[in-house]
């Protein structure tokens, strides 16, 4: 709560930092700086706030949306160790390319998964050889014109008072929604009420023409770090859960866990943070002297990429430890309209090769 209030002593920065984010918005929206165009479809899933929203798993809706076409995921390969352009392929890490596109790559073995800080020299160099390019975070990136742009927005964040950073957390200004094609409200209540879906579309004033759609979070099973052992939810009921997470927003996570068990030991990192063997000892220590008959390590499959790096396995590998994936869907007729967007889109811009 301290950190929040100090953090309103970089309002004044939060103002010229909005001042340059509305000039460039400006020079691009004039055409004094160009956006750069290309002739096959290009999908970006991007927000207006510091990671949090579902990015991730709404880019792994999209590939099993078009799993019949060839495509390929361009990312800037945040927390990554590595520069310039770098394809994931078996000896990738998330030190090489980030957790995400590593996360990508072992997911969907049919796409290609590519890194680079400069969008516009990542397609270049994919696009000859795929049917589409999908866009990771990359709404702010204007020197690319993508052909559709997706902009997500948190549910329970919509309605309260956000700043600029440093102050806050949006690195764009609100009025930058109006450049999307869809907007998607995420992490949506199940069930949806009709009161609650539309306070969302009264937030968001889209244009004529802007569908606000509603998507939720779908969680699997749990799946062992490294053996591939599989558990439901149901039967850790009542476990000693001790969480390790270093993403940005874990509290849908923790409210799912909360479903199952009132025992919960949160471990918190920054997002995207670089475990290292002190961490992971102390957690492996608190575990350990933990008072549960049955107990349970759980992190989130994009932290997984990063603890299986090297050195850790011994640490972890006779612990039960495991992640819990997530998918992204969209309620019945959200999901028509979404689906027959993205593949009306991409038919009609696709180009023979």
């Amino acid at each position: 709560m301290l950190v929040k209030y100090l953090r309103l002593l970089l309002l004044p920065f939060s103002f010229v930092y909005g001042m340059a984010i509305v000039l460039r918005k400006k020079l691009y929206d004039w055409g004094i700086m160009p956006s750069v165009k290309f002739d096959l479809p290009i999908i970006c899933v991007g927000n207006l706030a510091v990671g949090g929203s579902g990015k991730t798993p709404t880019t792994e809706y999209l590939v099993r949306l078009l799993a019949d076409y060839k495509i390929a995921i361009l990312s800037r390969g945040y927390g990554r160790k590595t520069k310039g352009f770098v394809f994931a392929d078996g000896n990738a890490t998330a030190e090489s390319i980030g957790d995400e596109p590593l996360q990508y790559h072992k997911k969907f073995k049919n796409v290609t998964v590519a890194v680079c800080e400069d969008r516009v020299k990542g397609v270049e160099q994919l696009q000859e050889n795929h049917d589409l390019i999908i866009l990771d975070d990359a709404f702010q990136h204007r020197h690319i014109k993508a052909g559709f742009n997706i902009l997500l927005f948190e549910f329970r964040k919509l309605g309260i008072l956000q700043f600029l950073l440093p102050a806050g957390n949006l690195r764009d200004v609100f009025s930058s929604r109006k450049r999307a094609d869809v907007l998607m409200v995420t992490k949506s209540p199940v069930p949806l009420l009709h009161v609650a879906q539309q306070a969302s579309i009264n937030e968001l004033q889209p244009n004529k023409n802007q569908p606000v759609l509603h998507s939720y979070l779908k969680y699997g099973n749990l799946k062992h770090l490294y053996n591939g052992e599989s558990l439901s939810l149901e039967s850790i009921k009542d476990f000693e859960i001790f969480l390790l997470t270093g993403i940005v927003n874990p509290e849908p996570l923790i409210e799912e866990l909360q479903k199952w068990s009132k025992n919960i030991h949160h471990e918190e990192f920054p997002d995207h943070y670089a475990f290292k063997i002190e961490d992971l000892k102390k957690f492996k220590s608190a575990f350990e002297n933990g008072n549960g008959k049955e107990k349970i390590i759980i992190t989130t499959e994009k932290d997984s990429q990063r603890l299986r790096a090297i050195g850790f396995e011994d640490l972890l590998v006779n612990l039960p430890v495991y992640y819990l994936p997530i998918e992204v869907e969209l309620f019945e007729e959200d999901k028509i309209t979404f689906d027959e967007l993205i593949l009306n889109y991409v038919k009609s811009n696709r180009r023979n090769r």
